[in-house]
């Protein structure tokens, strides 16, 4: 009995596959360009919350680990393999799972502060268009009047 895993590994095992099969789903999802900042904003929060709940489920991850390895001093060479084996899967999945949620959060703070720029950008050159268009809808100075068209032409 000493080689079988406790009840609450088992409770523990069911819990972390579940979360990481959710956890992986939603990474999973296709990523769509978007130009509206609210929008990434809304998605950085969701993988804030995920970056999250994978803190608060490394807990159970632990717990999972240690098990496993009081088990393998206890349990014949063929059963502790096996457990061995089913938490290195769970390990692997749970590092990619990680670096996955970092890597999208870092490219979506990147994107969001291009989009942030460009924005700025936009609504600068904007500006200045519609500067431009009211200094060429002005009247021309009349053709002898020199001082006008000096002042005119320095505008230009």
């Amino acid at each position: 009995f000493d080689s079988l895993p406790p009840a609450q590994y088992k409770e523990t095992m069911s819990t972390i596959l579940v979360w990481i099969q959710q956890s992986e789903t939603k990474l999973s999802m296709p990523q769509v360009a978007v130009a509206e900042y609210e929008i990434m904003e809304q998605r950085l929060r969701e993988l804030k919350a995920l970056q999250s709940s994978l803190q608060e489920q490394q807990k159970g991850l632990n717990y999972l680990s240690t098990t496993v390895e009081d088990m393998s001093r206890k349990a014949p060479a063929e059963v502790s393999q096996r457990y061995r084996s089913e938490i290195e899967v769970i390990l692997g999945r749970w590092k990619k799972l990680s670096a996955q949620l970092v890597e999208h959060c870092q490219k979506l703070e990147e994107l969001m502060t291009k989009l942030q720029r460009f924005q700025n950008d936009t609504k600068t050159l904007k500006k200045w268009m519609a500067e431009v268009d009211v200094f060429l809808k002005e009247e021309w100075p009349a053709l002898g009047d020199s001082e006008a068209l000096e002042k005119q032409l320095e505008q230009c």
